[in-house]
């Protein structure tokens, strides 16, 4: 997977020794409270490695999950995904590729989820993917902030993807 840089960012593949800030992350209610329909946190070191290994098994050239870094310390920020998206049960059409990110709560406030975020976007057009979606947890008030500063348009209340409500964003990159 390649690396991606942005003015103060690095989102670079996740390494074995990001375990204890990936566990440190997905610990916490306040970070994965949003991110699926039952949403678990994370116990185990074991577990952050086991996601580690699933994470670095995307091979694609537009698609990742990315390990958002502050390029002048090396600081573990967060993580960034650009991949299909889970299409409901019973759904019929293809699954577009979704934008989704989520930070250390000590990272909050700082801009990196929508810098990040406009990062890969800008490879991911480069590279030819011309339509992406971002699906929210309707109490997920500032990662719909953060899709409309990236020029996401709103398109309301969802059931299509991961057999749940969420508000849909949508953005031509073309």
């Amino acid at each position: 997977m390649r690396i991606i840089r942005s003015p103060r960012l690095t989102l670079r593949p996740w390494e074995s020794g990001d375990a204890s800030f990936l566990l440190d992350l997905e610990s916490r209610w306040e970070t994965v409270r949003y991110l699926t329909p039952d949403p678990t946190t994370m116990a185990t070191l074991d577990e952050a490695a086991a996601s580690i290994l699933r994470r670095r098994a995307i091979d694609h050239p537009v698609h990742g999950i990315w390990a958002i870094t502050l390029t002048e310390t090396g600081r573990l920020l967060g993580n960034l995904l650009l991949k299909p998206v889970s299409v409901s049960s019973g759904g019929s059409r293809p699954a577009p590729v979704e934008i989704g990110w989520h930070l250390h709560p000590d990272t909050y406030g700082h801009g990196y989820a929508t810098e990040a975020a406009d990062a890969v976007l800008s490879d991911a057009a480069a590279r030819g993917l011309e339509f992406v979606i971002a699906v929210t947890d309707p109490r997920n008030l500032a990662s719909q902030r953060v899709c409309l500063r990236l020029g996401f348009a709103e398109n309301g209340a969802t059931r299509d993807y991961y057999d749940t409500d969420y508000l849909l964003f949508e953005k031509s990159l073309v």
